[in-house]
Order: structure tokens, then sequence, then C-alpha cells
């Protein structure tokens, strides 16, 4: 499987992002001219307007972006983003007075509010899980790179003997019109809202382009699955074997469950393993840690812990090896095509008999030459499967399961390949171990008629994504849990001292004598500023590629606890270097290290990871809804920081102001360490999935 089309997707995307980045460095050097214009050095409320407003406009637009954009789509919200970056630019530019200055940047807040908020989420519903972090870092990099050219053009512009603001800031409709153009003629709507709203052609041509491949059976399937969380979500453990049904001497056993996939042909036999799942287990383990620690973090870390050295970019490689299905495929015909039927009827129960079942449920048109990967696989190492359930006379008779492969003696040769290959089976064949989730599928038998009835049928939506997001969804568990993560780590982000950091390291640069070199060199104190906070950024970027690299090897959570220590440290030294008595010149080099380590470590870990673990870890009918609440907190967050640093540097001092961050650093430790499960290489479906039952344990327990 190529991966080329999310990623070009996901770079068009965070140019919106980009943007912001510029625009906060045009704003910091521009308005340093814009006081001397206005002449506002005598009203400090009207300039911190200025800088804030965009702020301000951010926040005021999140409250509702996230329910507009599960109404009418992610990529319109994106071409609105666009339009505002580029009437602010043009706003700006022309800007006669102050007054119409702040109306500018309250359309550029706008934009900005939009592209923070629904990029990540837009990116996390068109990425392949197995790339989905690496993918969500774009938007911190293409942030950086943005404030990096940024405060290279205002350092250049300052040099003149009269730099222009209005310059600096309406440059920003030139880079807003190529988003315009890359949102509206090359990015495709989210293939996940495009399901929500039953546009499955659509959706499956889009899947197509992102994927490189036209058999996306297994994808589609999953994203049908996704618009509602399973009720009664059970783990359970089987042994599958070939199906031998055809088999002279095949004699089915009691206990045996039929398994089949999105593909024609696909059919599997499983055994049901005796005792608890080692899933199940691994969420009551005894220790005073596990019990302070919530039973989901632990559901999702024994994934983790099964899956193999090479993790779930193994599939990414090798894509022949790794996925638990894969295999040779048996010859389809070429004219089948289910999804797009979804008018004729329902789905067919005809016949008692499991074999009713042996048809796809989503259906490729063809299969491209030499395409071997199978349709079962999601991603990250699991499979989508189904059975017959007991009421299977009823509606809703069928029971949806994401497998994933154990490791260990019970599975021999590690793969099901070898179960697709035709051929007898000897009494000690390959069998594979794995655990399942299995809950309630949001496909039916009902009513039509037909010999291939689930060929035949149509995919019903659930009566949740017929009636709309409420916000009554949001009481559910699963969606709760998921709330208190992502509000917890918004919130957290922002009072971990990167304002106060940000505000801090012109002052210590200064003080280590970078001020006076560049004084020496004929360059003014004002493009001294600029200049050092230009290299502060380009700085941050071979860092930015470390996590990048990272985030889907080692993950989300282990970044986080990893990457936070550091951030307390960093923290300590600024805050005992403002307090201990030391030499001025010592005191400038431990401080400016302490910054540029602080600099570096935050957008490894904490920059990007917030934003990246709020798009993952909502259901798709009230994702939308509920990134805007992470995001609302965000801003919220930044505008309390930002006006309260002044505060605190007057009252409690530097060295107070970084105690209080330090000790924000620590608490977010331990909230990651118990609250956040790590969620690299999983299917936002599984996620989902996986919250619904970790709350559902946590009540029963």
């Amino acid at each position: 499987m190529t991966t080329k089309g999310a990623v070009y997707v996901a770079i068009a995307a965070s140019m919106g992002n980009m943007l912001q980045g510029w625009d906060n460095a045009t704003i910091a050097g521009a308005v340093l001219y814009i006081k001397k214009e206005f002449h506002l050095e005598t009203q400090p409320t009207i300039e911190g307007l200025i800088v804030s407003m965009s702020l301000i406009g951010a926040t005021v637009i999140t409250t509702f972006s996230g329910s507009v954009s599960d109404a009418i789509g992610r990529r319109p919200m994106l071409i609105i983003s666009s339009l505002f970056y580029f009437m602010s630019g043009l706003v700006m530019f022309w800007s006669p007075s102050v007054y119409v200055l702040l109306v500018a940047r309250l359309l550029d807040g706008f934009g900005i509010g939009l592209a923070v908020t629904l990029v990540p989420l837009y990116i996390s519903e068109t990425a392949p899980s197995d790339i989905r972090g690496l993918l969500n870092t774009f938007p911190q990099f293409t942030g950086c790179v943005g404030m990096f050219l940024a405060y290279t053009m205002v350092f250049f512009m300052s040099l003149q003997s009269s730099a222009s603001w209005r310059m600096m800031l309406g440059v920003l409709s030139l880079p807003s019109i190529a988003y315009f153009i890359l949102a509206v003629f090359y990015l495709p709507e989210s293939p996940r809202w495009l399901v929500s709203k039953g546009k499955m052609d659509e959706a499956k041509h889009v899947l197509q382009l992102l994927r490189g491949k036209e058999d996306v059976s297994g994808e589609m399937a999953l994203l049908v699955e996704g618009l509602e969380v399973g009720g009664e979500t059970s783990v359970e453990e089987y042994e599958i074997n070939a199906d031998n049904e055809l088999s002279e001497d095949h004699v089915r056993e009691k206990d045996e469950i039929k398994l089949y996939g999105a593909e024609e042909g696909q059919s599997w036999v499983a055994k049901p393993v005796r005792g608890q799942s080692s899933l199940v287990l691994a969420s009551r383990q005894g220790s005073v840690a596990a019990h302070m620690m919530d039973p989901m973090v632990t559901l999702f870390g024994s994934v983790h812990e099964k899956q193999n050295e090479m993790g779930s970019m193994r599939s990414m490689i090798f894509p022949t090896f790794g996925s638990m299905f894969q295999g040779d495929q048996q010859q389809k015909p070429d004219n089948w095509d289910v999804e797009s039927n979804h008018e004729k009827g329902n789905l067919s129960e005809d016949e008692t008999d499991d074999n009713n079942l042996k048809s796809p449920l989503i259906s490729p048109n063809a299969r491209q030459p030499g395409e071997t990967t199978s349709a079962m696989g999601i991603g990250g190492g699991w499979q989508l499967a189904y059975r017959k359930s007991e009421d299977g006379k009823n509606a809703g008779g069928l029971k949806r399961i994401y497998l994933h492969q154990e490791t260990g003696a019970e599975s021999r040769r590690g793969s099901v390949a070898s179960l697709l290959v035709p051929g007898p089976v000897t009494g000690d064949g390959d069998v594979v171990r794995a655990s399942a989730l299995v809950s309630r599928s949001v496909l039916c038998l009902d009513g039509a008629m037909g010999q291939n009835p689930i060929q035949s049928g149509a995919i019903k939506p659930p009566p949740s994504s017929k009636t709309g997001t409420s916000w009554s969804d949001l009481a559910e568990p699963g969606i709760k849990q998921a709330l208190i993560v992502g509000v917890g780590i918004q919130i957290l982000q922002q009072f971990s001292g990167i304002n106060g950091v940000l505000y801090y390291t012109p002052q210590i640069l200064e003080q280590a004598g970078v001020g006076i070199l560049l004084a020496n060199m004929g360059i003014g104190s004002e493009s001294a500023s600029f200049l050092i906070s230009g290299v502060t950024t380009l700085l941050m970027l071979p860092s930015i590629g470390v996590a990048m690299k990272l985030i889907d090897l080692a993950g989300r959570r282990m970044l986080l606890l990893a990457t936070l220590p550091v951030l307390l440290a960093s923290l300590i030294v600024l805050v005992l270097s403002n307090t201990i008595p030391m030499d001025s010149v010592v005191h400038a080099v431990i401080s400016t290290v302490s910054v540029v380590v602080y600099f570096c470590t935050f957008v490894m870990g904490f920059g990007p990871i917030p934003n990246t673990l709020c798009s993952e870890i909502f259901p798709t009918r009230v994702r939308g809804l509920c990134i805007a609440i992470c995001a609302l907190t965000f801003w919220v967050g930044d505008i309390i920081v930002t006006y309260t640093l002044p505060v605190l540097l007057t009252t409690i001092g530097l060295a107070g102001a970084f105690g209080i961050y330090a000790v924000v650093c620590t608490i977010s430790w331990f909230f990651v360490y118990f609250k956040v499960p790590e969620t690299k290489g999983m299917p936002l479906e599984v996620i989902t999935e996986f919250f619904a039952m970790g709350a559902a344990n946590k009540k029963a327990n």
C-alpha cells in the first residue's frame, strides 16, 4: 500500500498551521512599528489588544467550529479558514486606523482558530493508522517553518530605514492564496465524514486515492462500523484455523465459530479459548500502581506489549507479512460492488446457516494486478471480521470483531497467511491465537431476497448517524473519559510554561551578550531581537524531526513520559539560576542552554502530541464537537497564561512563575502516566471502542 496520497494531503492541510506560525512571528515584529505610528507607548491596553485580538477571534470561532464541521464537512471549513487568512491580510495591509487593524486581527484569529482545530482532526481522519502520528506532527513542523520564514522576512525589512508594518502583516495574503487553491482543488473531503453522511461511493473513491489502491473494502467496513460504538463490548480470545468445511473428513466441532471477512470467499474457523483474555487480565493487575492507574491505560498498553519488535510499521515496509490475514487470495469476480447498492434493500436472513455470510459485506470492483494485501487489515496489526450472532434472525444479527494477534507458542508460524492457501490441513496445522474485541455491528440482517444476501444487501447506517450530534452524547462513559484525557492534557500543556519561556528568551539571550555581539556588527536592537527569535525557531526544527521519527515507534505516551522530566529539569535550572547569586556570564550561559533545551524538548512531546491525541480518541459522530471543546480549552488557557504572566512577574518574580510551571510539569507527568493511553498504530474506531470498554470496566470495578 502506498501512502503518498495521505502524506501530500497532510502537507497541504498543514499549510493552515504554517500561516498561524507566520502570523505569530510577523505581529511580534510589526507591533514595534505600530506603536510608533499610532503613538501607543502610553496605551498598553490597545497594544495588547492588537496582539491578542487573534486569540480572541480563535476562541470565538472555536466555540462552534466543531459542530459546524460535523454538519457541513471538514474540507469546507479549511476553505473558509484560508479565506479568513486572505481577507485579514488585505485589511491589515490597508488599515488606516487602529480600529480597522483590530477588525483585521479578529478575522485573522478566525482563520487561525479553524486551522488549529480542524487540521489535526482532518489529518487523523485521512491518514493510515500506521503513520497517523507522523503526519500529525506536520502542523507543528510547518508552524515552526512559518515562524522562521516570517522572522527572516521581518529581520531584513527591519534593516531598512523605513520598515512598513503594513507590508509585514499584509504579505500573509500571498501564502493564503496558495492555501485556498490547495484546499479547493486538491484536498478531498474526509472519508469518515462522507461515510457518516451516507456518501459511500464518494468515500470509497477518496480512500482509493489516499491509499493508492483499488481494494479498500476492509477500511470501508471499518469506517461504517465507526459510526457507532458497539454495545455490550466484550473481550474474547480465539484460536483461528483455516475453514475446511468443504473437506471430506471435516467434522465441525460444537464450539467452533465461523468468522467472515469483507471480501468474498474469506472465512475462518475460530475456537474460543477458555478463561479470561490476556487483554482483560492486563487491565486488572494487582499492583498498587495498577489500582491507581485507569484500567483503560493498561488495556491499551497490553495491546502494544504484544506487538512484534518491528511494530505496526512492519506492515508498511513488508506488506505481505504485516497482516494476520494476508496471503494468497482466491480469484475474485471483477464486477461486484455492494456499497453502491445501499438503496436496493436490507440484508437477507432467508437462511439461518452461516454460509449466508460467505459473500462480502463491502466489496471492491477489482484488485490491482499483483496486489496481495488483504482487505481484512485495518492497520496497526488489527483485523476486522464478522460473525453471526446468536440472535441472527433479528435485526442487528451481526457481531463485529476487531482481532489482534497474540504472540507465543500457541501461534504456530505467527501468521494466518497459510490458512488462506487451498489444500489439505493436517491435524497439527497452523493455529493463530488472537485477542478479539467483540461488539454489535452496525450492519443488519433483515428481509431481502437473493442467493448472496450480504452481497446484494444494503449498508444501513445506525440511528445515531441520522439524528446528528447531540450534547447528550457527551455523557456516554467512553466519550466522557476521552474528554477528561483531551481537556486535561490541553490545560496542562498551556500551563507548562511555554509562553513564559517565550517571553523570557529575548531577555536571557541579551544577557548572554548576543545583543552586544550583533550591535558590533551594525545590527540594531530591534533587528537583533528578530534575528535571535528566528534562530531560536530554527533550532526547533531538528527536534520536531526527532518527534516525527519516534511518535509512531516509541508512541505518544512514551514521548510525553520521556520529555516531561526534561522540561521540568530545564525549568528548575531556570528557577535556580534566578535565585542563586552567580556571575552574570555564568548566569547567561546556564539560562541560554536551559531555554534551548526547553524549546527543543517541548516541540518533541508536549507541542504536537496533545492535538494528536485529541484528534484520535473521539468517535466519528462527535469528533468535531469534542475536538472543538479541547481546542477551546487550549485557547482559553493560552489567554489566561498570556495575561497572568506579567502579573506573576511583578508579584512573585521570574523564579516564582517558573516554579509554578515546574509544578505543572510534575502534575502533567503523573496525569499522563495514570490517565493517558497509548494510541500509536491503532485504528481510530478501535481506539474509541477501547475507551468505551475501559469506561465500562472502570464502572464495574
